[in-house]
C-alpha cells in the first residue's frame, strides 16, 4: 500500500499531503534538513501474544528518540529553518517539547528558556535542567506556560518554537511517518496519541489517504475527539495521568486544518493507560511515559479492535518517566 517518500505529493492518494504543502507543511523537505541530527528509530515487528494483544502489530520505538520522544523532529526542523536571534530559543511545554528544544539549543550551541506548568513531572523538569536551559515554572497548566512564554519572547526576541501549531513544527513530526514507509513494506492502519495534534498532523501530511489514523486520547484530555464531535478545535478540560504530555487543551488551529475529517478518533481510560505502560515494560522492558503507552491501550483495552487481516502500526512516542513504579511480575 506505502510507497517511498518521493514524488508523491500529486498523485491521488497524497491530496492531505498537497493540502498540508499549501498550508507550508513539508514532510519531505523536514526529513532532509533534519535528518543528519535525529534518530532513525527503529521498528519493531511484534507476533500474537506481544503485549496481550490478539493481533501481529508492528511498534514504531520513537520511545527511543533524542530527548526521549518525536519532538526532536519538530524542534530541529523549527530551529534549522529560522535565523536564531542572538537571544536563543524559548519554548513552552508540559515537558517533552521542552526536553527537545533544550536538547536542540544543545546541540546547536543556543541559548534557551523553557516554561512549564506544575503539573509537569519532575522527572522531565529536572532533565530541561541538565540539558543547560534556564526554566520557569508558572500556573497549573501548559496553557499557562504557553501565555507567559509568549510574553518573554516577545520581550527578548527568542525564536519561539511552538510545539505543535506550527508548520515547521508539524513538518518535521511528519518524519515518523515517512521513516514508516521506508521501514515497513505494507500497513493499513496507524495508531498515534494525540495532545495538541502536531504528531497526528504530520502523520497525515506524510502518509497516503488511504492509511486509516486513529488518533488515542485519554478520555480526561481530549481535544481531538471533541472536535471531531463539533466540527472544529474547542476548550477541553483537562485530568489525566497523560496530562503532562496529552495535556493540549485545545486541538491546534493548524492540525486541525490538516486532519480535518482524515483521521478518526477513540479514548482510553486513564487505567487503561496505566495498564498498557506496565504491559510494554513486561513484554519489551521498554519504559514508556504514559502518554508514551496512550496509543497501545486503544488496542489493548478494545477501544479499537482491528479485522483480522489488517496491518497495524502503534507510535511508542515518549519515554520521558520515572520508571521506579513500574513492577517486575510473573
Amino acid at each position: 500500500m506505502n510507497e517511498g517518500a518521493e514524488g508523491l505529493a500529486d498523485t491521488a492518494d497524497f491530496a492531505t499531503r498537497s493540502n498540508a504543502l499549501a498550508l507550508g507543511v513539508d514532510p519531505v523537505e523536514a526529513d532532509d534538513r533534519v535528518r543528519p541530527w535525529v534518530r532513525r528509530t527503529p521498528v519493531m515487528k511484534l507476533a500474537k501474544g506481544s503485549f496481550g494483544l490478539e493481533h501481529d502489530i508492528v511498534a514504531k520505538l520513537e520511545c527511543l528518540q533524542h530527548a526521549g520522544s518525536f519532538k526532536a523532529r519538530g524542534s530541529f526542523n523549527s530551529a534549522l529553518a529560522a535565523k536564531i536571534p542572538q537571544a536563543g530559543l524559548i519554548a513552552a511545554s508540559g515537558g517533552n517539547h521542552g526536553q527537545a528544544v533544550a536538547y536542540v539549543a544543545r546541540a546547536l550551541g543556543l541559548a534557551v528558556e523553557i516554561f512549564l506548568p506544575s503539573a509537569s513531572s519532575p522527572v522531565k523538569v529536572q532533565r530541561i535542567r541538565q540539558l543547560g536551559a534556564k526554566v520557569t515554572v508558572v500556573g497549573d497548566l501548559y496553557d499557562d506556560a504557553r501565555l507567559a512564554c509568549n510574553e518573554r519572547s516577545a520581550e527578548t526576541g527568542a525564536l519561539n518554537i511552538h510545539p505543535y501549531d506550527a508548520p515547521l513544527t508539524v513538518a518535521g513530526q511528519g518524519t515518523v511517518g515517512l521513516e514508516l514507509m521506508a521501514q515497513v513494506d505494507r500497513f493499513d492502519t496507524v495508531l498515534v496519541a494525540v495532545g495538541g495534534g502536531g504528531l497526528i498532523a504530520g502523520m497525515a501530511a506524510a502518509l497516503p489517504d488511504s492509511t486509516r489514523i486513529i488518533g488515542v486520547e485519554p478520555d480526561g484530555s481530549h481535544c481531538l475527539h471533541s472536535a471531531i464531535e463539533v466540527g472544529g478545535p474547542v476548550d477541553v478540560e483537562i485530568e489525566s495521568v497523560a496530562a503532562d504530555s496529552l495535556g493540549a487543551k485545545r486541538l491546534g488551529s493548524l492540525p486541525w486544518a490538516i486532519v480535518g475529517s482524515r483521521v478518526e478518533s477513540v479514548v482510553v481510560p486513564d487505567r487503561e493507560i496505566i495498564e498498557a505502560r506496565q504491559m510494554i515494560w513486561d513484554d519489551a522492558r521498554l519504559a514508556v511515559e504514559a502518554g508514551g503507552a496512550t496509543a497501545l491501550a486503544a488496542l489493548a483495552s478494545g477501544a479499537y479492535r482491528p479485522s483480522s487481516d489488517e496491518r497495524v502500526v502503534v507510535v511508542l512516542c515518549g519515554s520521558n518517566t520515572d520508571p521506579h513504579d513500574l513492577i517486575d511480575r510473573v
